[in-house]
């Protein structure tokens, strides 16, 4: 921690304060999750400042509660206009929990019985019906919400929730969601009361009470652009840099595999076999499939692994471009690279998320000639039903098919 400052009084101030003997402990963190050392520094000067703070009041780190960091940052915030402190309290009240100093994060304590029961319903989705992560996490927020909805006024007691409490839910929520978010909304609640059921939180099986969501999958035209605005998307990444070469590697995965944004985060580097000239592919359901490896691909994502990805613990394959070192956060930082690029390229697009690469891909392959069956295989489907959306692009079988307008010409 020394070599950080010019001089010694900062560390001095650390080492004699609660925090003291943590310190070197966190800088370490920091520097192995890929933090520079003007970061680092600016983040120990905040933790002088939580310490002479702690010290002043008598107060040690186990008093280093959620109100205090409160109180801590009301007060960082009126003397310095910054709201940097935040994430650094974050990031050190993790690093107390993993060497003991703070107890475990533990949910149930904010809410009782309604966190209790999430937290059972969770390793129930997790263990038993062996779903995805980020399916339980959906899954999770969306009951969340119904439990807070149904009991914001009062304690928490299942065996009370009736049919009109879960009707009068959906029918409120779905309003103002997309027709797949609603979709999401009722079978996460069918699953949720399901749950109460068979534990005995509920006297009677609430599912029945769900609405059914209309949603006609066939109702709609994917949502794609031409393969020359996709090559346009793919030549728009500055492949001068570290952080354009590694977008460039995601999108090719997109644009020439269709996989799914969850894929491409979870893709690790046991998952690529250089000698075979294949992928393993983490789908959903815990599905795992095998993808040859174009030579364009791979080409693209041995530039980003060698010259760009950070040294960090993570076996993932994509890596954050700045502190802390870790893979995608989620789905939706794929999205985000995805609308950049489009922006880049100055496309006007029908939807700007990862999936818009998906069903381009499966559209000009159609129109080159693949059939329904060969898409479905290289885009996973379960269900052939699924590929089935595709053959309304497929405008040259729809004319052999289509039926005289009433009143046209014979």
């Amino acid at each position: 921690m020394q070599q950080l400052f010019v001089g010694s009084e900062t560390a001095q101030v650390l080492r004699a304060g609660p925090l003291g003997k943590h310190v070197d402990g966190f800088v370490e963190a920091l520097r192995s999750a890929g933090y520079e050392a003007r970061s680092i520094e600016a983040k120990v000067l905040i933790v002088a400042q939580l310490g002479r703070w702690l010290a002043r009041r008598g107060l040690g780190v186990r008093e280093f509660d959620e109100g205090r960091v409160g109180e801590f940052l009301r007060l960082w915030r009126r003397r310095y206009r910054s709201h940097g402190a935040q994430a650094t309290l974050v990031q050190l009240r993790r690093h107390l929990r993993t060497a003991g100093a703070l107890a475990p994060a533990v949910a149930s304590l904010k809410r009782g019985p309604a966190a209790l029961i999430e937290e059972q319903y969770a390793t129930y989705l997790g263990e038993e019906r062996g779903l995805a992560p980020a399916t339980l996490i959906n899954y999770l927020a969306l009951v969340d919400r119904f439990l807070l909805d149904r009991f914001r006024t009062g304690p928490v007691r299942l065996g009370r929730l009736a049919a009109r409490d879960v009707t009068r839910f959906v029918l409120r929520r779905a309003y103002t969601m997309s027709p797949g978010r609603a979709k999401l909304l009722v079978t996460a609640l069918r699953s949720f009361l399901r749950f109460l059921f068979l534990r005995g939180e509920t006297p009677i099986d609430l599912t029945a009470a769900v609405p059914t969501v209309a949603d006609w999958r066939l109702a709609k035209l994917p949502k794609f652009i031409p393969a020359e605005d996709v090559q346009r998307l793919l030549r728009a990444c500055d492949r001068h840099s570290a952080t354009g070469r590694r977008d460039y590697a995601v999108l090719v995965l997109l644009a020439r595999l269709g996989l799914r944004a969850s894929e491409v985060v979870r893709l690790t580097l046991e998952d690529i076999d250089w000698t075979a000239g294949e992928l393993i592919v983490r789908g959903k359901g815990a599905r795992h499939d095998r993808l040859p490896l174009p030579a364009d691909v791979g080409e693209a994502v041995v530039e980003y692994l060698r010259r760009d990805r950070p040294r960090c613990p993570s076996r993932r394959v994509f890596i954050c471009a700045k502190a802390p070192r870790r893979g995608f956060e989620g789905p939706s930082t794929v999205c985000t690279i995805v609308r950049r690029a489009i922006a880049r390229a100055g496309l006007r697009t029908p939807s700007r998320g990862a999936h818009l690469l998906r069903h381009s891909l499966a559209t000009d392959l159609l129109r080159r000639g693949a059939s329904l069956a060969e898409i479905g295989e290289l885009l996973r489907h379960r269900s052939p039903d699924t590929t089935l959306l595709y053959a309304k692009v497929d405008l040259g079988a729809l004319r052999e098919v289509a039926q005289p307008w009433p009143g046209g010409v014979a």
